[in-house]
């Protein structure tokens, strides 16, 4: 007799970030969301790139994030401190 149970089976170490309904994201997520580290974000938050608002921990509204992706998109942003208006 085969044993078909998954229950037991091996949960994913990262849980899935549901961008629909968030309203507001960690660090930690918005650096899986742009698929970086951590620290990147903190540079982008420093060099004032992308708002953040400080809720016992740093958090970005999903429509800042949004702006973000629209405003840099196509553009290089690797040394956040500096970029210029490009």
């Amino acid at each position: 007799m085969k044993y078909n149970d998954t229950s037991c089976a091996p949960q994913p170490i990262h849980k899935i970030i549901n961008i629909e309904s968030s309203m507001l994201f960690t660090v930690a997520e918005v650096a899986e969301i742009l698929k970086t580290n951590v620290d990147y974000v903190h540079k982008l938050r420093k060099a004032k790139l992308l708002p953040f608002i400080k809720l016992g921990s740093y958090k970005v509204r999903k429509e800042a994030l949004q702006e973000f992706l629209r405003e840099y998109e196509g553009k290089d942003v690797t040394e956040p401190f500096n970029v210029k208006d490009l």
